[in-house]
């Protein structure tokens, strides 16, 4: 395509913002859609990121921006969101995040040059000492300056445009969905590159201070909750679907308790969601918390002693890797504390992500390379040859996929033990990078609890059976331990875990040939 000259570039943009900011307030979807489409292509787009984006001002004058100039930014910067707005979702949002990570980073040439002076200083003050003895003073300013120049250089250009964006009426809200469609175009590959993965690292960490405890408000959801809130909150359970309107008023009601964070800067949206369950022991089956309870029961004090976190769903994709959740936790469990003194026990019942898919997987390639079945024992696996029929391995594995594998009595009685061992293994002993491969796992053991308890058939429901075989997890808080569990997980990988749970992990490295 050829690209218009710089006069017509000049004249389109022109267009553009007379139709994007006539009649003095938010523009129409059809001015903004007709912006877009009088000068579609690499033109627009570089015409409202060089616009947008600020200089890295001079390192002299980095804390002094004139007025002018800053009015000037924070209406472009409010141009550049309502240009990216008006782009449609996927690969053409996903092209001007590429632009903006790979031409407006960092000034490589200036970083360059002040490294190579870091270089020399530093190279003169060892001199120095050499020179005056180790107990010989020397004066290290230079060296300082010359460090806090080169942390400035290497700040890339579009942090610049972050920080005005964050600064402006509805910003935050804009870089939360702007990091969204960044995360979605990086996996589905619309976006690539190292530029993309250190650009959604940098716009991470700045979402993490703005987003950090200081400016969160914890609410409670009733009954009583604006609607608005309550459909969000039940458009938002990523864990157990909410069914309809009456499933909704229990998961509020009596023995139970819903939590969100709000951001003081997004009043009234949800950010992250808890619901807890408040029982006379640690549950093992998620139908007994979900089942119907009559609306005007009454709490019975006596009958609440532990505290089940059932769900935990973040609602806003664009916060992933912000640590909202485990902040969540923590606040509810003092609200919880002060509301229910008598509560001795805090646990989940988490579900298991992943680990029927990862259990094909172990059958696809055990069965490839051995011709049989090692995960089992021989009598188990003969066990499940008379009941399938030949080829087991592979009428199995059918069954798994389809869940029909529940409908036989005599299957899932035989698939307990091994499954619950495998399972046990699955989550404590498959790592990535050293650490729980599952990520429900690693989120709560992060955060210092127990691996605690295995609950077969915990959730009978066709999104339990597909995920995790029906198999669900209790992680359980002991609240006097979770720091010096966190820092044992955290610093040397180490799991702590249940008797149950190290029996069934003993249990398969005795018996699975793997």
């Amino acid at each position: 395509m050829r690209r218009a000259g710089p006069c017509v570039a000049s004249a389109q943009h022109q267009l553009f913002r007379h139709l994007v900011l006539r009649s003095s307030g938010r523009p129409r979807p059809s001015a903004v859609a007709m912006a877009t489409a009088a000068f579609p292509g690499p033109t627009a787009m570089e015409e409202a990121l060089s616009r947008a984006v600020p200089p890295l001002p001079p390192y002299e004058t980095r804390e002094k921006v004139a007025a002018p100039a800053g009015a000037a930014l924070e209406q472009r910067s409010a141009e550049f969101m309502r240009y990216y707005r008006a782009l449609e979702s996927g690969r053409p949002r996903a092209e001007l995040l590429s632009r903006l990570a790979r031409d407006f980073g960092v000034e490589h040439g200036r970083v360059a040059e002040v490294s190579g002076k870091v270089a020399r200083l530093l190279q003169q003050q060892q001199q120095q000492q050499e020179a005056a003895g180790e107990k010989g003073e020397h004066e290290p300013g230079a060296l300082l300056q010359a460090e806090d120049r080169l942390r400035h250089y290497l700040t890339p250009r579009y942090r610049g445009l972050f920080q005005h964006l964050g600064r402006q009426e509805g910003g935050l809200r804009f870089l939360v969905e702007l990091r969204r469609d960044l995360l979605e175009a990086l996996a589905a590959r619309e976006a690539e590159g190292p530029h993309v993965r250190e650009m959604n690292g940098v716009l991470k960490n700045m979402l993490s201070e703005w987003f950090s405890t200081g400016f969160l408000n914890l609410e409670r959801v009733t009954w009583q909750s604006p609607c608005e809130i309550l459909q969000k909150i039940s458009d938002s359970e990523a864990v157990h679907p909410v069914r309809n309107w009456m499933d909704m008023k229990r998961r509020v009601g009596s023995y139970r308790r819903c939590y969100y964070f709000a951001h003081c800067a997004i009043p009234g949206e949800p950010l992250v969601v808890l619901h807890v369950a408040l029982t006379d022991e640690i549950s093992s089956s998620i139908q007994a918390i979900v089942k119907e309870i009559p609306p005007l029961e009454v709490e019975d004090l006596n009958k609440i002693t532990t505290a089940i976190f059932y769900s935990i769903s973040l609602t806003q994709q664009g916060l992933q890797g912000v640590e909202l959740g485990t902040y969540l936790i923590k606040r509810v469990v003092k609200e919880l504390q002060v509301e229910f003194p008598q509560i001795k026990a805090f646990s989940t019942l988490s579900p298991i992500p992943g680990f029927t898919k990862w259990f094909l997987g172990l059958l696809s390639s055990q069965s490839k390379e051995t011709g049989r079945c090692d995960p089992f024992t021989d009598p188990e696996y003969q066990e499940i040859s008379e009941i399938t029929g030949d080829p087991a391995v592979e009428i199995l594995k059918r069954l798994l996929a389809n869940n029909e594998w529940v409908r036989s009595e005599r299957l899932v009685r035989a698939l307990q033990q091994p499954l619950m061992r495998l399972c046990a293994w699955y989550l404590y002993g498959e790592k990535h990078r050293g650490y729980a491969l599952n990520p429900v796992a690693n989120f709560h053991l992060q955060n210092g609890a127990v691996l605690w308890r295995l609950n077969w058939m915990a959730d009978t429901s066709p999104r339990g059976i597909t995920a995790s075989c029906g198999m669900m997890v209790n992680y359980r808080y002991f609240l006097e331990d979770t720091m010096s569990n966190s820092a044992a997980y955290l610093g040397t990988k180490q799991i702590k875990a249940s008797e149950q749970v190290l029996s069934l992990v003993t249990q398969f490295q005795q018996n699975s040939k793997l």
